[in-house]
């Protein structure tokens, strides 16, 4: 048969087209090959050059949340700039839960300013400090000494904030970690408020502002010095409606402030 394909090219041609055009696309040796069979050595593939490499990533830079809520305290020039600093500020998580942000009440440039601890229900809800239960007895206990956040005379006035300025889920006491990242917004507020007197309302202000664990009934009345002006912690109205007999050491605190502004007139 070979010779025949020898003799006749063309008819050689013929048949080949014929198995093109039936399917037939590869040639095949004489002998066969087992393609399964492995090579005596396996060949190691060699690593990608240098540029095909992946290049590493570099880590992010690791950021103070502390160091960056004093720089943003720092760069408010009044109080209209640290709430928009405080509202800017993305590394306390209480922010993602609360309504809003609860920043002050009262009247700016109050001889007294009062630092409480955080917002309630009540507070995240109307977005200001003291405007439930705990709030309305701050209003009475201050209005036996003839002073009010609605008081027009800055003699008679008081000015309201908070440590934190967003409520903790549950109303839980904010943690440690949350008190000092905002510890410098609160440092800063003081001195833009510019208060006489500065009132640290509750076991929580206390500790964050003096940086040491506070007996709030044990320390309460004692005064102290804070940013150079006269401070004095009080207990916190939600623990009077807790425990009504305190009210006698709160009033007692109260005429000591009175006495302190007449003392500073």
């Amino acid at each position: 048969m070979e010779s025949v394909w020898q003799d006749d090219w063309h008819l050689a041609r013929a048949y080949l087209a014929w198995q093109a055009e039936l399917g037939a696309t590869d040639a095949i040796c004489d002998a066969p090959v087992n393609r399964y069979d492995l090579p005596a050595k396996l060949t190691k593939p060699s690593a990608p050059p240098p540029a095909a490499q992946a290049a590493p990533v570099a880590a992010e830079p690791q950021v103070d949340p502390v160091a960056q809520a004093q720089a943003m305290a720092q760069a408010a020039g009044d109080l209209d700039a640290l709430q928009a600093a405080m509202g800017a500020y993305e590394h306390c998580e209480l922010k993602r839960g609360a309504r809003n942000l609860v920043f002050c009440d009262g009247q700016p440039g109050a001889r007294v300013m009062i630092l409480g601890e955080a917002p309630g229900r009540e507070e995240d809800r109307v977005g200001k400090p003291f405007v439930g239960e705990a709030g309305q007895m701050l209003d009475r206990m201050f209005a036996a000494i003839g002073m009010g956040r609605d008081t027009p005379d800055p003699a008679r006035a008081i000015y309201i904030t908070n440590v934190l300025p967003w409520r903790p889920p549950q109303n839980r006491d904010p943690s440690a970690e949350e008190r000092a990242m905002m510890r410098p917004f609160v440092l800063r507020h003081i001195e833009l408020a510019a208060p006489d007197i500065l009132i640290l309302m509750g076991r929580v202000s206390a500790g964050t502002v003096l940086e040491r664990d506070v007996r709030i009934t044990k320390e309460r009345g004692e005064w102290a010095r804070v940013l150079g002006r006269p401070t004095i912690p009080m207990l916190h109205p939600a623990y009077l409606l807790r425990n009504p007999a305190a009210k006698r050491e709160a009033w007692a605190d109260l005429l000591s402030l009175q006495a302190k502004l007449r003392e500073l007139t």
